[in-house]
This record gives C-alpha cells, sequence and structure tokens, in this order.
C-alpha cells in the first residue's frame, strides 16, 4: 500500500506542476489586453461613428473598438505597450469634416 501512496503523491506532484507550469505560460500568453474607455463629444459626432471607429482600428495595437456598451463613449482595447493613451484621443480629434468634429477625452 506503501507503494501506492507514494506513487501517487509524484503523480499529485507532477500534475500540480504541470498545472503551475500551465497557468504561468497562460498568464503571459493570454493576458487580458488593456482597455481604454474615451468619452467622445463633439458637433455631431455621434453621428460619425463609423468614422471614429475607423481612426481607432488604424493604430497598430488595437485590436477592438466597442462604440455600442456605453452611449458617448470608445472602448478601445489595446496593446498599452504598443499604444498611448494619447495617441487614441489625438486620433478622434483629428476627425473633421464639413460641419461636425469629434472630441475624445481618456476617462480615468
Amino acid at each position: 500500500m506503501r507503494g501506492k501512496h507514494q506513487n501517487m503523491r509524484r503523480w499529485i506532484a507532477g500534475l500540480a506542476g504541470l498545472f503551475a507550469l500551465g497557468l504561468a505560460e497562460f498568464s503571459v500568453l493570454g493576458a487580458d489586453p488593456h482597455k481604454v474607455t474615451l468619452m467622445l463629444g463633439g458637433k455631431f459626432c455621434d453621428l460619425y461613428k463609423g468614422e471614429v471607429e475607423s481612426a481607432l482600428r488604424k493604430i497598430a495595437g488595437v485590436t477592438a473598438v466597442d462604440l455600442k456598451s456605453m452611449k458617448g463613449h470608445a472602448i478601445v482595447t489595446a496593446d498599452l505597450g504598443k499604444v498611448k493613451p494619447e495617441q487614441l484621443t489625438a486620433a478622434v480629434n483629428a476627425l473633421k469634416g464639413d460641419g461636425w468634429h469629434c472630441k475624445a477625452e481618456v476617462m480615468k
């Protein structure tokens, strides 16, 4: 019986070690990307959501743009190692057309 318990302990220890390694690898490889919430404003900006989304998606490191979850806001998922929040606001603030413009501010 003693041999079975010892083998079981080794098996559990090995499994725990593999599990720990797997979690460590998952936390690095599968880390949640960071989200930045932008408060949107400007004359008729809410009518030009497609332009806002397009401008934000053109920034390298941006992986998703959500304009539906919060009215008047853009929730941007990005690799913050590659993207600065100021780049996001600058992209939106540059949007202008005949009689319309957009402004963005990072929510803290």
